[in-house]
């Protein structure tokens, strides 16, 4: 397939004049081409196409689909309805009133294209763009982020399921890709009756005796399997195919293989004391190789990714003020997508760099308690970024309690590296050292010095007898003590509401785009899925900036009309 760069091609005038008539004020998509169609264009898409070969579908034409299909809920059988039956659609796209659109499954073409060419953020970045040249967006200002779950596109399995149907899903594969193969190498009868309906745990045996032995069976079929592909008989394009290899990562994050005494091969299958691998790389279902299984308290337990977005944000403007004074639409910034079990603290810094690359990174940023870190903190300040964020308190037993001496307690002096503890004594040692991959200092003080102090008993509770304090760097200690100190304070805890707005965002992309369930299988696919979510979010939000102000006022009741016209 070619492409040649044309961009949204110009709207026919029978199609003005309807879509003008239909629609007289105007509706989203009509005001998306008229103002926006420089966001939709051919040009960035290049990379992704040939020179030869059957032109295909404009890329700015169907990224201005995908926008809409989102920015309205629809699926792709709904949305390339509304290429053909929509006035204001055909207005958007520059159609004719007689063009018939194009199949559905196009736009499952267009996506897997973009996934694989990494190009997953093209339109959401260049309408951040667009609105930065337009002064919508600029560096300096006040931004806020947080992270939903996301459920992904396939069932949930437990590991008796992800053991057979990871059987299933290597020999379904096989079915097509290599069936001479594949009958010469296994019993497909048998195989067929065991595995040709889905493994489901309904249809499964009810006694945990039988259960085990179905374990063993479905190991011992995923062994065979295995053996014969990694075989030096074996085709070697057999072994890279997604299924296959899948099935084999599952073998050995789910089974055991040993030898007994008598030489015979013992399958078991794995138990904690056993070890199972980390659930960053656990898999968790055959058929999308990124889901992962996370919880988030004792509440929220699933399999799939997160999201985190970034917005600006403005205070609310004054109530007596008119519409459109000039307060900017929060508009998101950006969208970041990780597997379910990466932290929050982990996306902290690829979010400010993306905003530092792209030329709108906040001069405040808002948080929740799961970002920050003293480096984290440290590192933005260098960047003239301020973390607005609570940060964890202080986690040794005399702080937990609060009671006894913790670390404010103690005077640290930097130049002569000695802590002087509130009985006046000084520490002994001052050792630098690294814990996990960070710079500390362990400050020790002698037992001699602790012994007979009378303060004891208040300052520690070690078997030693001593007190020990584990301490980061100058510059990440002061940091941290400062925004320790700083949080408790009424006129931070006032600023830091700003952040709860950002709960409305995620609120709104889940009523309109529905982004908290996956709609397509792998990361690369939902990143584009949450790319074109928040694309359209910012699309909602510049159309109420255009037409009744960002920010609304509430709308007026009926009683309150009844006073307005009584005092009229």
């Amino acid at each position: 397939m070619s492409m040649r760069p044309v961009g949204l091609p110009e709207i026919p005038e029978q199609t003005v004049v309807v879509a003008r008539a239909a629609f007289p004020k105007g509706s989203l998509a009509i005001r998306v081409r008229d103002r926006l169609a420089e966001v939709f264009v051919d040009e960035p898409f290049t990379e992704a196409f040939g020179v030869r070969g059957a032109p295909g579908l404009s890329p700015g034409v169907l990224s201005l689909v995908m926008v809409l299909q989102f920015a309205e809920g629809l699926t792709d059988r709904q949305a390339a309805a509304m290429a053909v039956r929509a006035i204001d659609w055909k207005y958007a796209l520059g159609a004719e009133l007689t063009d018939t659109g194009f199949d559905a499954s196009v736009l499952c073409r267009f996506r897997a294209r973009l996934a694989d060419n990494g190009m997953e953020r093209v339109v959401f970045d260049r309408l951040l763009e667009h609105c930065k040249d337009a002064g919508l967006v600029a560096a300096g200002g006040k931004q806020r982020t947080d992270s939903t779950h996301v459920i992904s596109a396939v069932r949930d399995l437990n590991r008796l399921e992800l053991a057979g149907e990871s059987v299933r899903a290597a020999l379904e594969a096989l079915a097509v890709a290599a069936p001479a193969w594949l009958a010469g190498h296994i019993n497909v009868t048998e195989f067929a009756e065991r595995y040709g309906p889905r493994v489901d745990g309904w249809r499964m045996p009810p006694s945990q005796t039988k259960r085990d032995r179905l374990a063993q069976v479905f190991g011992q079929d995923a062994i065979a399997l295995c053996r014969a592909a990694w075989a030096d008989d074996a085709p070697a394009w057999i072994r890279e195919i997604e299924a296959v290899g899948l099935l084999r990562q599952v073998l050995v994050q789910t089974y055991i293989v040993r030898t007994d005494a008598r030489g015979r091969q013992v399958i078991k299958k794995r138990d904690a004391d056993d070890g199972v691998p980390p659930g960053q790389l656990r898999l968790a279902s055959p058929y999308d190789s990124d889901a992962r299984w996370a919880a988030k308290g004792d509440d929220l337990f699933w399999m799939g990714y997160k999201i985190h977005l970034t917005e600006t944000c403005t205070t609310l403007p004054d109530a007596d003020a008119d519409v459109g004074t000039g307060v900017m639409p929060n508009l998101i910034t950006d969208v970041h997508s990780t597997d379910a079990t990466v932290p929050d603290v982990k996306a902290t810094a690829p979010i400010q760099r993306k905003l530092a690359e792209h030329g709108v990174q906040p001069g405040e940023h808002y948080l929740d308690s799961g970002y920050p870190s003293a480096d984290l903190i440290t590192k933005a300040l260098k960047q003239g970024i301020r973390m607005v964020t609570p940060v964890l308190q202080d986690h040794s037993d005399q702080a937990k309690a609060a009671e006894g001496f913790d670390k404010n307690a103690f005077t640290i002096n930097w130049k002569t590296r000695q802590v002087r503890c509130p009985a006046g004594r000084t520490s002994s040692h001052w050792n630098p050292v690294k814990q996990h991959g960070k710079d500390a200092i362990v400050i020790t003080f002698s037992v001699l010095t602790c012994r007979d102090c009378p303060l004891q008993k208040q300052c520690t509770t070690s078997k030693t007898g001593r007190r020990m304090l584990t301490l980061r760097p100058e510059e990440l200690h002061e940091n941290l003590a400062r925004a320790r100190a700083e949080q408790k304070t009424d006129t931070w805890k006032n600023k830091y509401a700003l952040r709860a707005g950002v709960e409305g965002t995620i609120n709104q992309a889940l009523d309109i785009t529905g982004i908290r369930r996956a709609r397509y299988r792998g990361l690369p696919k939902v990143r584009l899925q949450h790319a074109f979510s928040a694309t359209a979010l910012n699309v909602i939000r510049l159309d109420a900036h255009w037409t009744t102000g960002p920010l609304n006022r509430p709308r007026t009741s009926r009683l309150e009309r009844l006073s307005y016209r009584l005092s009229a």
